[in-house]
């Protein structure tokens, strides 16, 4: 094992990872706690490993025939298949660049106080997903460089959150290894579905597939390519720890703060806080029911304004981020 090895290896695995953190994500698991508590953290531990095993086979596939899944697919299948399959992941990856583009607006919403309005915040994120992908023809380096720098910006600004609220360790940890949910109904069960949905997606298969190309490895040589796919695990398997640990991070912040909160609590507290946003939040006593948007809001009420702010750096770092992910693997399935 030589750790200069894999850093040469390492880059892959975390452009990958932006999948498992994208705006989608964040909203599933701060529902997931705001609606369960801790009762669904091992859903969330069970599809990051079944994502980790098909990110596996993916990057396999790429190292062993120089392919990417959608070039095997190009040459596997017959022509309407072939159409119908990449209508489908196209179909995927617009489903998700919505939720991602849509979450980067937010997060400009917030951060201007409002002044920017979400049209406005959907065009500078366009905008910037473009200039920003022109760093590859700095070379790949340099765009996985910033990719880090973003994976660094969400797990400071969500690490900043659960040191605030500070949830508790006991539940934290039985939520994480009791695969059970006492008293879950249909909302719970909705949840379970939403984290699994939100955690596996079907063009980052396409991607990791595609991305682990930019490695040279001498095919002929069998020991080259079984050393290849040993680094490009354990750099996923690397990759996936960090992206759990900050979905767990705001998992756990909603579900110690505002899990059987009512709506009626949530707006008392932003009046007394003075907050302009208390309106949002009806006087009644209905279950408090969060979004991403919200989510900053109700954070800001309870924990001060650097609470919201800090959010919403992290759902901007998230959202921007994965909007790149989502057009880079579109890029592969067209070309």
């Amino acid at each position: 094992f030589s750790f200069r090895k894999l850093w040469a290896f390492t880059g892959p695995g975390f452009l990958m990872s932006i999948a498992y953190l994208d705006p989608g994500n964040i909203e599933s698991d701060l529902q997931s706690g705001a609606v369960a508590g801790f009762k669904l953290l091992w859903v969330l531990l069970l599809a990051t490993v079944i994502g980790l095993l098909l990110q596996r086979l993916a990057a396999r596939l790429g190292v062993v025939t120089g392919l990417h899944l959608a070039e095997v697919c190009n040459r596997q299948y017959h022509k309407f298949p072939r159409i119908i399959l990449w209508l489908m992941v196209e179909l995927a990856i617009i489903g998700s660049d919505m939720q991602e583009v849509i979450g980067s607006a937010i997060a400009i919403n917030l951060l201007s106080v409002g002044k920017i309005p979400l049209w406005g915040g959907v065009l500078i994120t366009i905008a910037d997903t473009f200039v920003f992908l022109f760093l590859d023809k700095y070379g790949l380096r340099k765009l996985e460089a910033f990719f880090g720098f973003l994976i660094t910006i969400m797990a400071l600004t969500f690490g900043y959150e659960y040191i605030t609220v500070k949830p508790n360790q006991e539940k934290l940890l039985q939520g994480l290894f009791i695969p059970y949910c006492r008293d879950c109904g249909t909302p719970q069960l909705e949840q379970a579905v939403g984290i699994v949905g939100a955690v596996i997606m079907p063009h980052n298969m396409y991607l990791h597939s595609a991305l682990v190309k930019s490695r040279q490895v001498n095919r002929a040589d069998k020991r080259e390519v079984r050393e290849a796919n040993k680094y490009f695990f354990i750099e996923s398997c690397i990759a996936l720890f960090v992206s759990f640990i900050i979905n767990i991070f705001v998992v756990t912040v909603f579900a110690e703060a505002f899990f059987n909160k009512t709506n009626a609590d949530v707006n008392q507290v932003c009046a007394n806080s003075s907050s302009p946003h208390s309106s949002l939040f009806p006087n009644n006593n209905q279950t408090l029911e969060v979004d991403i948007y919200k989510g900053g809001v109700v954070l800001g009420c309870y924990f001060g304004p650097a609470a919201l702010y800090i959010w919403a750096i992290g759902i901007l770092a998230a959202g921007q981020s994965s909007t790149m992910t989502g057009t880079y693997s579109g890029q592969f399935v067209m070309e």
